[in-house]
């Protein structure tokens, strides 16, 4: 099993990297319609590509016109090579923003170009800070059919002046995300390279029918909270053929904060995550909260690679929460350097306010982890559910994990966790009794936004 699981890692990784370059000659996609009617690019508004002068006003009056456009078959704003400063924009619905080889949007880094907008209502407050939150850099609301893609141009969002504010406690505000967008549908990104968000890169928000495909997200690892790829209380979401350099969690999938969040009631559901590639040293590959107060179920995440990354697929709530994380189902993972193979937390403290319930108590069940191989593991579990509240209906099985020289010789701590494992490596925790049958998974394919992407050139 080990040498198969070897060659399948390496085979995976030398995928993701090869799609990093192969995008640079891949056609773009369309939407399901097909491709765009109209098509401008963004020297038509007045733009120059020389990194030093703003473009802030270009992009507002080329989104502005296509988007007059766009309910005519669609409409295309094309960034060619060259490097676009420019303040936040907002997109609009048929629309493509294409990004050129060579391209790069590059973001402000005058705060005072970054408005202030109300805080998400499932969360009640910024993230970082109370009150309002700078804007997003790219942002949409209530839209239908966008797509964001192109010949693996670049969208950079200068984020050194936000980590270094945030470090210096210098910020009123909370940080602005590199993409948000919120209340919509049919969404497609690919082809794209984001690199140095001020703190979270992609943020689908109240959002279904999500493709995320052949995506690149870099930024240094010991930069604060700039997680990979956020769903939140979103549905049908597929990830897929990404490579993911991050700060924080490369994905993590949430649906609110605490009261906030159990008030909105509006779930992350139906998610398939796939061929992804992570290396986070002090995150997770996949973590699922801790802000999961609207309920996260039927999460997928198949044939997924992480390098010298902190977990695996990490569970995070706590007291205060509610909501739950159930139907999940981890399938044929490759990990290699690692701190945990499995963690589970249930002490997660951080709260928007004092306003918390410490009645809201999570529901934690139906976990599934199945075909995992690990090299050069700390610990293999450190599942840690709440007391009177376990985490439940744990299923682990077919596991391997081969312990670094440095490993601890207590390879589980387990409490208030329930559970049956089979054909697992160390040996489990009692917690976890024997199954004898391997773990759960939906036979049932999980169908998300169009079969194939229809190609289109600009």
């Amino acid at each position: 099993m080990a040498t198969k699981t070897i060659l399948q890692a390496v085979c995976a990784v030398a995928l993701a990297l090869c799609a990093c370059g192969v995008a640079a000659s891949s056609p773009p996609v369309g939407a399901g319609a097909g491709c765009r009617k109209h098509v401008a690019k963004i020297t038509e508004y007045g733009g120059v590509g020389d990194g030093k002068r703003s473009n802030t006003a270009a992009f507002a009056k080329a989104v502005a016109d296509l988007s007059m456009r766009a309910g005519d078959g669609g409409a295309a704003l094309v960034v060619p090579e060259g490097k676009w400063l420019t303040g936040p924009f907002n997109l609009t619905s048929h629309f493509t923003l294409f990004l050129d080889h060579g391209a790069q949007i590059l973001a402000s880094q005058n705060l005072e170009d970054w408005p202030l907008i109300a805080p998400l209502p499932s969360y009640g407050r910024g993230r970082d800070e109370p009150g309002p939150r700078y804007s997003n850099f790219i942002a949409g609301s209530n839209l239908t059919d966008v797509i964001i893609t192109g010949k693996n141009g670049t969208i950079n969002g200068q984020g050194q002046v936000w980590w270094d504010k945030f470090h210096a406690k210098e910020l009123t505000y909370t940080r602005g995300y590199l993409l948000e967008l919120l209340h919509s549908n049919n969404i497609i990104i690919s082809n794209v390279t984001f690199v140095d968000s001020p703190s979270w890169n992609l943020h689908p928000t109240y959002c279904t029918n999500v493709t995320i495909s052949g995506i690149t997200i870099l930024a240094p690892v010991n930069s604060p909270n700039t997680d990979g790829i956020d769903p939140d209380s979103s549905s049908h979401v597929k990830i897929e053929d990404c490579y993911i350099v991050s700060g924080d969690d490369c994905i993590a999938v949430k649906s609110g904060w605490d009261q906030y969040g159990i008030k909105f009631n509006m779930p992350s559901q139906h998610i398939l995550i796939r061929r992804l590639t992570c290396i986070s040293p002090t995150s997770a590959m996949i973590a699922l909260g801790s802000e999961m107060s609207g309920g996260i179920r039927d999460v997928r995440a198949v044939d997924n690679v992480a390098i010298d990354t902190e977990s695996a697929v990490r569970i995070k709530s706590g007291v205060g929460r509610g909501g739950f994380v159930k139907d999940v189902f981890v399938r044929g993972l490759s990990l290699h350097t690692m701190k945990w193979v499995f963690w589970m937390t249930g002490n997660y403290g951080q709260h928007p306010d004092n306003s918390s319930d410490p009645n809201a108590l999570p529901e934690v069940t139906g976990i599934n982890y199945s075909d995992v191989f690990a090299e050069n593991v700390t610990m293999a579990g450190r599942l840690e559910g709440i007391p009177n509240d376990p985490y439940t209906g744990i299923c682990i099985s077919n596991v391997t994990a081969q312990l670094a020289p440095d490993a601890k010789k207590l390879q589980w701590n387990c409490t208030d966790v329930k559970g049956v494992t089979s054909d697992v490596s160390p040996k489990p925790c009692p917690e976890l009794g024997a199954a004898g049958k391997p773990c759960a998974f939906p036979e049932e394919e999980l169908v998300i936004g169009p079969p194939e992407l229809p190609k289109c050139s600009y």
